[in-house]
């Protein structure tokens, strides 16, 4: 093998596509513009670096469609996926990564890898030859960005996304606050105590909420008109359609005993997760916010339990790109006006970390496959990762495609077979039957290897 795979993007997408390719034997180019060229949310210049929250979400394989995909990832040999197991932190039923160590763990594989390599250089344009794969991510730079609206003849879509903020576990009262899973979810003690919880009364989450609409918003003055990915609405957003949305939301009392109160039901819970390996800091759960940040201080330590809470980061509210990939894209992932370019991770328009890796996984090896003259068969809907590329690469309405997260909805109907089916014994069996057909597509593309 001689051809190179060029991949632009060092995230969480393009770390992996460059995996896949380089462990099939494929040569490769990391193009990552970090540092010489930063974002509003990155902070360093290492690979795969995660900024907005430190979760993969479940990783209960039979039972949610995001497990399912870590699985699939799991068993075609992710670097991501082995990575986050390697730098897991407890979160009840949830992965969830030591950010930084998983960061660092990333980025010394794929630079210990022989036929790695990596080029800090912006790239500001498309690419005329070779193969390459673009996955650059939400934060695609304006000149990038630029080329690529030019060549499609479309504006990118657009949405805002917000990040939360991340306290100083130091700073938290454990007089008011304490750990608790949900419904003491994990098999460890460990597990079972993976959540700090603050509790709020009726009249305080009242005033919360006030506080919360009354507070000084970040906004866009540019004329742009996105919304918002449902999926990270910020808070604020969320208690705009309703003040009691929240307590139904990342609020909710449900799943949970106050030990220095435990016959007083809370009226709405704050949960904080671990966010590095010390413990020692804790994102928000669910605090996506674009408050400016001296409403942020004073808003968040009306939470009980935060009164004094010291902020290692504070929340913040960015614009994200993403391609209208059912006109743009074919089954291949590949740009149809430019067929040597594939796209991947969230440009491509799937939403979370894990999509965005399971996207840099498949364009890898579909990139690989079609260099090697042995292009790869159809990837069966009836698997997660097939779900996903059906959804963005046809299965979407174009005129309102909006970024998606793996579920279930993607994926063909089980037949009820003599009758209709509880949702668990549903789900049960849209994953046994997605790990058969994953299973045999890996097989098939090993034999084609």
């Amino acid at each position: 093998m001689t051809e190179t795979l060029h991949i632009v993007g060092g995230g969480l997408a393009g770390s992996e596509a460059a995996w896949q390719a380089a462990e099939a034997g494929r040569d490769v180019v990391i193009h990552e513009m970090r540092p010489l060229q930063g974002t509003f949310a990155h902070q360093t210049d290492k690979l795969a670096e995660m900024v907005c929250s430190n979760s993969f979400r479940s990783d209960d394989d039979e039972a949610n469609a995001v497990g399912l995909l870590h699985w699939e990832m799991r068993q075609a040999g992710g670097l991501i996926m082995a990575m986050a197991d390697a730098h897991r932190l407890p979160a009840g039923g949830a992965l969830a990564v030591d950010r930084e160590g998983f960061s660092e763990a990333v980025t010394a594989r794929l630079m210990a890898h022989p036929r790695i390599s990596l080029d800090r250089a912006e790239i500001t344009a498309l690419p005329e030859d070779g193969q390459w794969i673009i996955a650059t991510g939400p934060l695609t730079s304006g000149a990038l960005g630029a080329a690529i609206g030019a060549e499609t003849g479309k504006t990118a879509l657009a949405f805002f996304d917000a990040i939360a903020p991340i306290v100083y576990a130091e700073s938290i009262d454990m007089s008011v606050a304490w750990a608790q899973s949900r419904y003491d979810k994990g098999e460890t003690e460990e597990e079972q105590k993976a959540y700090i919880n603050c509790p709020m009364d009726r009249d305080q989450y009242e005033a919360f909420i006030d506080a919360l609409l009354a507070a000084e918003k970040t906004e866009f003055h540019d004329g742009e008109t996105a919304g918002y990915f449902d999926g990270c609405l910020p808070i604020e957003v969320m208690a705009e359609r309703g003040r009691e949305t929240l307590r139904f939301g990342p609020m909710k009392p449900v799943g949970l005993t106050n030990p220095h109160a435990p016959d007083v039901k809370p009226y709405a819970v704050v949960q904080l997760r671990r966010d590095n390996k010390l413990g020692t800091l804790l994102n928000i759960v669910g605090f996506q916010t674009k408050m400016k940040y001296g409403a942020q201080t004073s808003v968040f330590k009306m939470i009980p339990g935060l009164e004094d809470a010291s902020f290692a980061r504070l929340g913040g509210i960015h614009r994200n790109t993403f391609l209208n990939s059912p006109l743009l894209l074919d089954d291949q992932m590949r740009l149809k006006s430019k067929p040597h370019i594939r796209f991947a991770g969230q440009l491509t328009g799937v939403e979370g970390y894990v999509e965005s890796a399971a996207m840099g996984l498949l364009a890898g090896r579909l990139a690989v496959a079609e260099m090697a003259g042995r292009p790869l068969a159809s990837l069966p809907q009836t698997t997660a990762t097939g779900a996903l590329i059906h959804h963005i690469t046809g299965g979407a309405e174009a005129k309102t495609f909006q970024p998606m997260n793996v579920n279930f909805g993607l994926f063909p109907p089980i037949d009820a077979k003599g009758g209709r089916r509880n949702r668990k014994d549903r789900y049960k069996a849209y994953t046994d039957r997605a790990k058969a057909d994953w299973l045999g597509w890996l097989g098939a593309a090993a034999v084609a290897a």
